[in-house]
């Protein structure tokens, strides 16, 4: 089914038909005379069916509830899941074990585990009930026909109209298979209900929405600023109250917090100005601005923040790091703060990690298929070094979760050192390192190896002396996943011999290198053909080192609604990869490092990141701007590390703890 929102609106709706009575009439416990009458008071009177029968003497309280206990059995999820080869059987065992300790649905354990994803069970449930699949967060919600299902019955069901058909009206629902909730329903609405399976945390999150429309920053940001400058404000007060859910600070954060998630962004900052405040969000990677007038309410905002990261509110010299959970639109939502001391008073950048997303598995970061298949077989072997490489913020941290979502079987022994923990893995035992008490990547390693481990996942390779117990892992059996700050995947292992290990322990450790960015996905919605500029078609000719591609499918998104009039909507990683072996492998031993530039360049298998680009622009999936972005980008950063080189010729001349690179925790 399309989206209902291109499903034409009409005011004319079918009578309403009733799923128990439908249950109750084929399992012989009603007569269609019987039905009809219980119908008839049901709308005489407003009541439930349920209560209409049994009012009228036909079933009894008890035989309802067998008959909708029997239709729950006959879908057995779980089963169902094992049957179709979507989950493992162990892992049916291991969610229902959850269950019994948490008391949730099935459906909601196997994706926080991470078993299964959101969509794919969605899309599964809409196969097996019937139903169409809808997503709530690529649809544009039209509010006077969601408004027609009162709050309290739609948060009770769980339910939103969508729109309107002449055969009834599709109402997207969390469980479709609910029968007393679709009579219950098609009664308050008075026409037949057409269900649709949406995620119940995309429906918690347009409820919200619909129902709590939140103020506008501005707006509240004046009431605050009123309450300030009246000296009614109370900051000891409010900062300390868990009651005072009304304070305009208080709903300032939640409309933040609560458009971070809608939007899906990555990071918001909180930037005091001499005139104003600036509240940016980083979206798809790129950052959006507001502005608000009262910027003496950031003290307010910023020590209100402090307090919920655990921080000190009245230190304001010096940076200061914290983190704390919160619930938006039913979503688990982790935040990492970070304070800085700057002219007009403190700069507060957040990273916000949705918890509730789940761990993707790597065909869902967006891999290119032969790079996608050659990267499985990397990481499927016993022992060895693979390394993701790129600058922050290019998804290598995603890309380490998705491996080790796929490595982690019961079968394996995990363990990770972390700067930070990022996402909490069942199964896989995560040390947070701690420089300050002397827990480095370093010291957790050495007593990572004597846990026994199969698979060890570094943070990242911040000097020589972790590469060092690294190799050294990886030459005794164990499997080593660990990140480094290069532009390319060539760059990675020079970087290593760099960092003081020679090349041939390099060369006979490390198994491969997928060097990865992230790059903007045209939005679906607003699409169109488009031709290029000629300097871009110069840019294709220059790359290709030769003519223009035969058939491009060149498009740009011209921006809408769905896409905040960006043009797009998402991104997904394009990278290269190099496997070290044969002749790149023996170059790498003798440390001839221009040699191994030439043997990677004329490797078939290794294509560069700009290229894999230049490939997904000519799909369609993003802009040729977009590619010619990446490479720019990645050429900048090529002239500025070769820069450093000059400047610092020797990276051993510097202790570890300072030369090392901010870790790249951060990664979308």
């Amino acid at each position: 089914m399309s989206a209902p929102a291109t499903t034409p609106a009409t005011t004319t709706a079918a009578q309403p038909r009733s799923r128990l009575g439908d249950q109750l009439l084929q399992s012989g416990l009603v007569t269609q005379t019987q039905l009809r009458q219980a119908l008839e008071l049901q709308n005489k009177r407003d009541i439930k069916l349920g209560e209409a029968l049994v009012t009228l003497g036909y079933v009894s309280e008890d035989q309802i509830e067998e008959l909708l206990g029997a239709a729950r059995n006959r879908f057995r999820l779980g089963d169902l899941l094992v049957a179709q080869k979507l989950i493992k059987p162990e892992q049916l065992q291991e969610a229902l074990v959850e269950q019994k300790k948490s008391g949730e649905v099935l459906g909601r354990i196997v994706v926080r585990l991470g078993f299964i994803t959101e969509p794919e069970l969605l899309r599964f449930l809409s196969k097996r009930l019937n139903v169409p699949y809808v997503d709530l967060r690529a649809l544009a919600v039209d509010e006077s026909i969601a408004r027609k299902l009162p709050e309290e019955n739609a948060r009770r069901f769980r339910a939103m109209p969508l729109a309107l058909r002449k055969d009834g009206v599709v109402v997207g629902m969390a469980d479709p298979s609910d029968l007393f909730a679709l009579d219950e329903i098609g009664r308050i609405l008075r026409g037949n209900v057409l269900p649709a399976i949406v995620s119940e945390m995309a429906l918690i999150a347009a409820l919200d929405k619909l129902y709590r429309k939140t103020e506008s920053l501005q707006n509240l940001a004046e009431e605050l600023g009123q309450e300030v400058s009246r000296s009614r404000f109370d900051l000891q007060a409010l900062v300390q109250s868990e009651e005072l859910v009304d304070a305009p600070v208080v709903k300032i954060l939640q409309s933040l917090f609560q458009n971070a998630v809608e939007t899906s962004a990555s990071d918001i900052h909180i930037e005091p100005d001499e005139e104003m405040l600036r509240i940016r969000q980083r979206i798809d990677g790129m950052l959006h601005e507001q502005v608000i007038r009262e910027n003496h309410i950031a003290p307010a905002l910023i020590s209100k923040l402090k307090l919920m990261a655990g921080l000190e509110i009245s230190e304001k010299r010096r940076p200061q790091d914290g983190r704390f959970n919160m619930t938006v639109g039913g979503r688990s939502i982790d935040v990492r703060v970070s304070t800085l001391p700057i002219t007009h008073g403190e700069s507060v950048v957040m990273r916000v990690l949705d918890q509730s997303m789940g761990m993707l598995k790597l065909e869902q970061t967006g891999l290119d298929e032969l790079v996608l298949a050659r990267f499985r077989s990397l990481i499927q072997s016993p022992h060895g070094i693979v390394l993701v490489t790129g600058p922050t913020g290019s998804g290598k941290t995603t890309t380490l979760y998705a491996a080790l979502n796929q490595l982690n079987q019961p079968e394996r022994k995990i363990i990770t050192a972390e700067d930070p923990v990022e996402y909490r893995l069942k199964r896989v035992n995560q040390v947070q390192i701690n420089a300050q008490i002397g827990l480095t990547f370093a010291a957790v390693l050495r007593s990572i190896l004597r846990q026994d481990p199969d698979v060890v996942l570094v943070g990242e390779m911040r000097d020589k002396e972790t590469s060092e117990i690294a190799i050294r892992a990886a030459l005794t059996g164990h499997l080593v996943l660990s990140t480094l700050h290069t532009n390319d995947a060539v760059g990675a292992a020079v970087r290593l011999v760099e960092m003081g290990t020679p090349g041939y322990l390099v060369a006979s450790s490390v198994r491969g290198v997928l060097a990865q960015r992230l790059i903007r996905r045209i939005c679906s919605a607003c699409a169109h053909p488009a031709q290029p500029e000629e300097s871009e078609l110069n840019w294709v000719k220059a790359v290709r080192r030769g003519g223009l591609p035969k058939q491009p499918q060149w498009r740009v998104g011209q921006g809408c609604d769905n896409c905040h009039h960006t043009g797009y909507q998402g991104r997904l990683a394009v990278a290269e990869l190099l496997e070290i072996k044969g002749a790149f492998a023996e170059a790498l031993r003798k440390e001839d490092f221009e040699r191994c530039l030439q043997v990677a360049d004329n490797d078939p298998d290794y294509r560069p990141l700009h290229l894999s680009a230049l490939a997904l622009a000519e799909q369609g999936v993003t802009t040729l701007a977009e590619a010619i972005r990446l490479h720019s980008a990645a050429l900048d950063a090529q002239v500025s590390d070769d820069a450093d080189e000059e400047e610092h010729p020797s990276p051993e001349a510097t202790p570890p703890e300072e030369s090392a690179s901010d870790s790249d925790s951060g990664d979308g």
